[in-house]
């Protein structure tokens, strides 16, 4: 048994009584679902939870690697797995306190209103991409699966080039993109958007989010129990509304 199922059973097993507060940094592939769990961990636990937003990856300077490596004080963090074991290569993550929690595909969508794309199949995707005038994704996970993998592997990397910006599904909501490509929990019940389905299977790109205690954090015991709620049948509810589905323990 990995240590990070060890210790979500542990600290499952906690009595209820507390008053430490966590910051939380988290992506936002996992932020619809953690909003819609944080108030029963809370109400259950007493402790009080803050978060904060990054990517996983990329060279912003919001993205969560940086923001710790600047000394921006964190708890807990849930992002990419990819993210998450550079942390842990870099010593910022508590050895053995990371949880894989949920995973999810990525996914299109187009502002509300606005004619669907073809992308039942491969080549349709393709063509589709083609024939817009403007494609969003994350700076980030997505972002380098995208320009490193997919682009390349379809043999268009060139005529992306001109048309990508990396403001996500907000630059299609405002007009700004035709297309946005997301993690599907990125995507799912955002106002003035349609979600369009998922890309096919054959270049499909699995996100798994994981979490881990931030080395140094002075709430080891309340972050651990936090990442052993997210990854309990009492999360599962709120992670499948948001798109995504649950993933057990282990890497």
């Amino acid at each position: 048994m990995r240590p990070g199922l060890v210790l979500t059973l542990a600290f499952l097993a906690l009595p209820t009584a507390s008053f430490a507060q966590l910051r939380v940094i988290m992506s936002g592939g996992f932020s619809a679902a953690c909003q819609e769990i944080l108030p029963e961990f809370e109400k259950t636990t007493g402790v009080t939870v803050t978060t904060a937003r990054g990517p996983s990856q990329g060279n912003s300077p919001d993205a969560i690697g940086a923001q710790l490596r600047r000394g921006v004080p964190a708890d807990v963090v849930i992002m990419s797995r990819e993210g998450l074991d550079q942390l842990i290569a870099e010593g910022r993550i508590v050895a053995g306190t990371d949880v894989n929690l949920a995973r999810t595909p990525l996914g299109v969508a187009v502002r509300a209103g606005t004619p669907k794309p073809d992308i039942s199949k491969v080549e349709a995707f393709k063509q589709s991409l083609l024939g817009a005038k403007s494609i969003t994704f994350p700076d980030s996970t997505t972002g380098i699966y995208m320009m490193t993998t997919l682009f390349p592997r379809l043999g268009i990397a060139g005529e992306m080039a001109g048309k990508i910006t990396h403001s996500g599904v907000a630059a299609v909501v405002k007009g700004d993109a035709e297309i946005a490509i997301q993690p599907v929990s990125e995507l799912l019940h955002v106002p003035g958007s349609d979600f369009v389905g998922t890309i096919p299977v054959e270049i499909q790109y699995v996100s798994v989010f994981a979490a881990g205690v931030v080395a140094g954090s002075k709430e080891p015991e309340s972050s651990a129990r936090l990442i052993a709620f997210l990854a309990s049948e009492s999360a599962m509810k709120a992670i499948r509304n948001s798109g995504m589905e649950s993933v057990k323990s282990g890497k």
